[in-house]
């Protein structure tokens, strides 16, 4: 048993020690390897060289992929960290900045200028902080991990195609520590997708073309479905004793039961200051983010849209929000 307790104690000392120790193959051969995996896909020895010739793995990627944060913030507290009075007030400011720029991309893309200034406000604080890894090699540091390798593969070989279509360079190609780039805060895979060269000179530079970023941003709403004829939703207030289909409000929420607004009025939800819902013949569904006892929202087909964006009810929220100071 002590022979045992030894040799399991071992694997979890090597496992403590830094996840990528663990592995049988060195980093070196790794590398090697994909290599090849790069060639295949029309990767030059250049560009690989130029993004991953002294590429190392990096501690810090792995430490804060094994240890994000749990997310204990109340909705309230996350409303007020991510849509502050500050944020509002620079927000405003950089609509009227940008403003001839966001209507020809609105008009192009079919999302309203107060949501593409909205997203770039919440992503990177205006283009402020983009992250300062560099994402080829924090890419390739959870690419060889193991943990989550086949993901990051790609998303790596997507970063080298980003350079070898020559929209960045390997030095400046700065991100998160998982890998995501510029204003707009793309994932590689993203940014082949759905970044736009805006003025057609060849890049699609998200790090500093603003006219990019915005265009990015509107093509990827409007891929997801976004309608500009509609926004994200509503604060609403609920009756104390409603059902509906004998159903409580927040067994509705959980079943995510999306009908007709009419539906819901017919049912005695009102807007937030008691005034009747929109006329409107579309569906809604309804959120609670805090439970029974806290606030209540309709949501439209844009807050879907969001959540393709960013899978957080809080986060949709949020950019709703937010959005919402800038009408």
């Amino acid at each position: 048993m002590t022979r045992f307790f030894i040799v399991g104690l071992a694997s979890i000392c090597l496992l403590f020690v830094h996840p990528a120790f663990a592995q049988s193959q060195s980093f070196e051969q790794w590398l090697a390897e994909f290599r090849i995996d790069a060639k295949a896909r029309g990767i030059s020895d250049k560009i690989f060289d130029e993004a991953l010739g002294d590429a190392k793995p990096i501690p810090r990627v792995i430490e804060l992929d094994r240890n994000q944060p749990e997310f204990k913030m109340t909705f309230d507290e996350y409303l007020g960290k991510v849509v502050s009075k500050a944020r509002q007030r620079i927000a405003a400011k950089k609509m009227i900045e940008h403003d001839d720029i966001l209507t020809k991309v609105s008009k192009k893309y079919g999302v309203q200028k107060r949501f593409i200034i909205t997203f770039w406000g919440v992503e990177t604080s205006f283009g402020r902080y983009l992250g300062s890894f560099n994402v080829p090699h924090s890419l390739a540091t959870l690419a060889y991990d193991g943990r989550r390798s086949a993901y990051f593969r790609k998303e790596l070989l997507n970063a080298l195609q980003i350079l070898e279509e020559g929209h960045i360079t390997a030095a400046n190609m700065k991100g998160s520590w998982a890998g995501a780039m510029g204003q707009s805060q793309f994932m590689p895979s993203s940014f082949l997708s759905y970044a736009v060269d805006w003025h057609g000179d060849g890049q699609r530079d998200i790090w500093a073309t603003t006219e990019d970023v915005f265009a990015s941003t509107a093509y990827y709403l409007s891929q997801a479905g976004w309608r500009d004829d509609r926004t994200w939703g509503r604060k609403v207030s609920i009756p104390s004793n409603f059902t509906m289909n004998g159903k409580t409000a927040k067994q509705l929420a959980d079943a995510k039961t999306n009908v007709k607004l009419a539906k819901w009025s017919s049912a005695g939800v009102l807007a937030a200051d008691e005034s009747a819902l929109p006329t409107a013949d579309f569906k809604a569904r309804l959120i609670m983010p805090s439970g029974s006892d806290g606030p209540a929202f309709l949501v439209y087909s844009n807050f879907d849209s969001i959540l393709a964006w960013n899978r957080s009810n809080y986060y949709a929220l949020a950019i709703g929000h937010l959005s919402d100071t800038l009408r």
